[in-house]
């Protein structure tokens, strides 16, 4: 029997859509409080892959943390409108969904997350043109403690942009990182408790910590366009390298402290006023540490031998969150389990 023109594409197509199926990837949860704990996860055909070909392409993501058990499409760079995130001068969006900003001062680290097993400090740098009461300040650099070990990450300082140039250095233990420019370069510690892998060709990168937190980094400049609209008065010879950052977390304390880590707490009550176009949340002072790498601040709770108590971890179940609204009002996003 001869097919129609038609019949064949359609043929074609769901031949087409079954060979993608089975060239797809698969994963499987070990993260033993996982929801999905040993289930075989298939990646979808839209993202077939963890490791894309480009780093414009989605990702295949596997959420070990909602009880669904299914792949997501993700961009590879911070969804600076997404719970977790902190962008620009600095704009956080906590846990919960509240968009706040912390401002803090420049030159001074503060803790951004500290828990019994992990903590990640921020170093702001910042401007305050003449007349200004504050810094204008953006975070550039992070530095983080977990198993007895550090590693920090930090956008380097330039003059003006070069999209040619890779503006990121890393270290671990104290001892600077190379890894070699190009998409998915990655470069994972001898005791394989940190992996870090690029997601772009130069200032993208993703940081795993099995089982504990995933950070997607991004480095940007203050643009000529920004420095318009918000007045910072960038002076000619700093373009002010900074960080976009978006945090996943596996499973925090109900403990867990810090400027953005305070929002995953159960109880949390977000202190940011709703309706206020940019609400300011303070308390630098709890938060303020001496170095990028320095565990100790007046509200700080890790301990390097930090392991969480079954009855403390709290997992955080993204997968099911429904978030309407936009981030951008400064009145936070609207998420329902």
């Amino acid at each position: 029997m001869k097919l129609s023109s038609s019949s064949l594409v359609i043929t074609l197509l769901i031949l087409a859509s079954v060979l993608v199926q089975i060239h797809a990837e698969t994963a499987t949860c070990t993260f033993r409080r996982s929801p999905c704990f040993l289930k075989i996860i298939t990646c979808p055909p839209e993202c077939p892959s963890r490791s894309p070909e480009g780093p414009k392409a989605k990702v295949c993501f596997i959420n070990c943390n909602s009880p669904i058990c299914k792949a997501e499409c993700k961009n590879q760079k911070p969804n600076c409108n997404g719970p977790g995130a902190a962008c620009l001068d600095p704009r956080f969006i906590g846990g919960d969904g509240i968009v706040f900003y912390f401002h803090g001062k420049s030159n001074e680290h503060y803790s951004l997350v500290s828990d019994l097993n992990l903590q990640i400090n921020s170093r702001f740098i910042g401007h305050r043109p003449a007349g200004r009461t504050r810094d204008y300040t953006w975070i550039q650099a992070l530095g983080f403690l977990f198993d007895s070990q550090t590693f920090s990450l930090e956008a380097t300082k330039a003059a003006t942009w070069d999209d040619e140039i890779d503006h990121l250095k890393l270290t671990y233990n104290g001892k600077e990182l190379a890894i070699r420019e190009g998409h998915l370069s990655s470069w994972q510690s001898p005791e394989s408790n940190i992996r870090v892998e690029r997601t772009s060709n130069k200032n993208s990168v993703l940081i795993t910590l099995p089982e504990v937190a995933e950070i997607l980094v991004n480095v940007v400049p203050v643009t000529k366009e920004d420095d318009r609209i918000h007045n910072y008065q960038i002076p000619s010879d700093d373009c002010f390298a900074h960080l976009e950052v978006q945090f996943r977390f596996y499973g925090l304390s109900s403990k867990v402290e810090g400027v953005i880590g305070r929002t995953y707490q159960p109880d949390f009550k977000n202190p940011a006023k709703p309706g206020v176009a940019m609400p300011v949340v303070g308390d630098e002072d709890k938060y303020r540490t001496a170095t990028l790498l320095s565990a100790e601040c007046n509200s700080c709770i890790f301990s390097p031998a930090g392991v969480l108590n079954q009855k403390d971890t709290l997992v955080m179940e993204y997968g099911t969150l429904d978030c309407t609204g936009s981030a951008t009002s400064g009145n936070g996003i609207v998420c329902r389990k």
